[in-house]
């Protein structure tokens, strides 16, 4: 899309592809960052780089937020780019003037084409495909969606990742950053829907929830460290039992040490207003539409869990790449 009229905006320092099969929840997982960013009042905001990203961020925002709905379904292909805007962190030691902090830019770039456009593409480099391959090869960082309860019941997961991830390697076979035969992406697989209950329950069957003890609304919570554990097991429920090839594939294509898994919801659990506290008897922050629709709404005020993490984990993982490259070339490592 092109610019809006004006100043064009400053280059990004890094960008940063969204990622999943269609329907993993891409678009709500922005509204969810945004509302997030919101709650943190740290500094960070998403900004649309032009009018219709502003536009959809807007929309997808409110309909989260304030009408309790999920993003309509994608039709055709939506193309959207927004920026991560935070101050960057200076060192004031032997400063001889003080200067005004620069923001910090990381570019967030999305192709989500529908499901049957998706679909007819599928077997070949081409149109839908040759796009988001293009967004990989732009990018240095990577968030892949992984929805296990699209996995239980379509169980495609593997399909989709293996053959993007070989188009990848394809059009990167003669960069010198894959001179080892590893992509040079950083990638934070977000495992969605915590909230859901067969989630929430797998992950307590494995001993892997905890409770922070300085959040005052007590939610569960999985360690970045036991993270990996919960997606493998959430990956043997499979439909189609591929969903273990996905983190073989992950291993396969980028080195382990740049692969990080998270636990992540976009609309979090549902806390009573009279208790204000999380309650495992009561936790379900989505009712169906009605009894025999598939629609649900959220019933309460939204927490999103785990959504800023993963993109701050990609911005600080890309920065240190970054100041390490020189070094890197010169002892001959290419990384």
């Amino acid at each position: 899309m092109e610019p809006e009229r004006g100043l064009p905006p400053a280059r990004p320092e890094h960008n940063i592809a969204m990622w999943g099969p269609p329907g993993s929840g891409k678009t709500t997982f922005l509204a969810a960052l945004h509302i997030a960013l919101n709650r943190r009042q740290d500094g960070w905001k998403v900004v649309g780089a032009n009018g219709p990203s502003t536009d959809a961020l807007i929309r997808l925002t409110g309909s989260l937020a304030t009408q309790g709905h999920f993003p309509a379904a994608t039709r055709g292909i939506e193309r959207y780019r927004w920026y991560l805007v935070g101050a960057a962190e200076r060192a004031k030691r032997f400063a001889l003037r003080r200067r005004p902090p620069q923001d910090v830019r990381i570019g967030l770039d999305l192709l989500d084409p529908s499901g049957e456009l998706f679909d007819q593409e599928h077997s070949g480099y081409a149109g839908v495909h040759g796009e988001l391959v293009d967004n990989l090869v732009n990018s240095r960082g990577i968030v892949f969606l992984f929805d296990p309860v699209r996995e239980f019941e379509d169980g495609d997961a593997f399909d989709y990742l293996h053959g993007v991830l070989s188009q990848l390697a394809n059009r990167m076979l003669e960069s010198p950053e894959f001179a080892d035969g590893m992509l040079p992406h950083h990638v934070a697989v977000c495992i969605t829907k915590f909230d859901e209950i067969r989630v929430m329950e797998t992950a307590e069957k494995l001993r892997l929830v905890t409770v922070d003890p300085d959040d005052p609304l007590g939610f569960p919570k999985v360690e970045e460290e036991d993270a990996r554990d919960l997606f493998r097991a959430l990956c043997g429920v499979s439909a189609t039992g591929n969903a273990e090839l996905v983190h073989n594939t992950l291993i396969q294509y980028f080195r382990p040490e740049r692969v990080r898994f998270f636990v992540t919801s976009a609309v979090g659990f549902y806390v009573d207003p009279r208790v204000g506290r999380f309650d495992r008897d009561d936790y379900q922050n989505l009712l169906p539409e009605a009894e025999s629709s598939k629609a649900v709404r959220v019933r309460g005020t939204i927490h999103p869990i785990n959504v800023v993490e993963p993109l701050l984990w990609l911005g600080r993982s890309l920065a240190a790449a970054h100041r390490a490259a020189p070094a890197a070339r010169a002892a001959g490592t290419g990384r």
